[in-house]
């Protein structure tokens, strides 16, 4: 099998749409997903710089309507009836449009409440996040709770990323577990812990006015990593998500699980990729970055299902 994986907050980069505005039915695309996003998704995809799509309320609905955009460009050159979807963290919304869970338009407006309620909820403490690189797994989240801290991302391949007040992350980096390095990330708050709480309600409020379809592909969930054949299970995870870890780490056993054959990256790619090779070793991957990367997605799913 192969899996398409979209990606979440953070690998974005300024101008990373602006190849792909050159088809004009992306650029339709783009302006529709705009007014449902609430955000000005071609402008901040090709002008915007670094900080301003840094920016939460910003970041994830650009984020979730380029891997759409991908999903798309992919699907007119090969089928995809075959393939598994999932999503690391605010990529669970492309995924859950990729599997059928939500339409493309309601997936877009549930991400802008998502990221506007999130950047709020930033702003009532100071909290980050830090990337923790090496080291033994045990030791590693051993001083992550040690600093009062919680591993709000397990991806697996030797990578956790620790979450919470920024005192208590820069002690971590003092005190970094043998072999490991702790990487402070420029994200604007502690994503998927208890300091997310007042977003999950808000979420719930604009979800519970969407009509949810059971998944049509295979799809797993960030919350441990199992499939999910509830559409509507699907978007209650997505709600609590927000709140809670997130364990690729899990689904990328899910995915050995499967046979899985290859993983695609949707754009903006490159993260989830990297942590693949280390993780998933041995498995052929694709990061769909531009356009010109669509063929050897093609080739990739081509191949499996010779």
């Amino acid at each position: 099998m192969i899996v398409i994986a979209c990606p979440g907050q953070g690998s974005q980069t300024p101008g990373f749409l602006t190849e792909w505005l050159e088809d004009s039915s992306a650029a339709e695309f783009l302006a529709l997903a705009s007014e449902r996003a609430g955000v000005d998704l071609v402008a901040h995809g090709t002008t915007s710089d670094a900080d301003t799509i840094r920016d939460t309320s910003i970041a994830q609905p650009l984020i979730v309507a380029a891997s759409l955009l991908a999903w798309r460009a992919l699907g007119e050159r090969v089928s995809l009836d075959s393939v598994g979807v999932a999503g690391h963290s605010v990529g669970e919304f492309a995924a859950a449009a990729a599997a059928g869970v939500l339409t493309e338009g309601d997936a877009l407006q549930l991400v802008g409440v998502r990221g506007r309620a999130m950047a709020e909820a930033a702003t009532r403490k100071q909290t980050g996040m830090s990337a923790v690189v090496g080291g033994v797994e045990a030791d590693v989240l051993a001083a992550i709770a040690a600093q009062g801290l919680t591993p709000a991302n397990r991806n697996g391949g030797g990578q956790i990323v620790a979450a919470g007040s920024l005192p208590a992350l820069a002690a971590l980096a003092e005190n970094a577990p043998r072999a490991a390095r702790v990487i402070p990330l420029q994200v604007a708050g502690a994503f998927h812990t208890e300091y997310m709480s007042s977003a999950v309600p808000v979420l719930n409020e604009a979800a519970s006015q969407v009509t949810t379809a059971n998944p049509t592909r295979t799809l797993w969930t960030n919350a441990d990593g199992s499939l999910v054949d509830n559409g509507a299970r699907f978007v209650e995870l997505l709600v609590s998500q927000i709140a809670n870890p997130v364990r690729w780490d899990a689904c990328m056993e899910g995915f050995q699980t499967a046979g899985i054959t290859g993983l695609i990256e949707l754009t903006p790619a490159g993260a989830l990729t990297g942590i693949a090779k280390r993780g998933l070793k041995g498995v052929p991957s694709v990061a769909v970055k531009s356009p010109a990367d669509l063929d050897a997605a093609v080739e990739l799913i081509t191949n499996a299902n010779a």
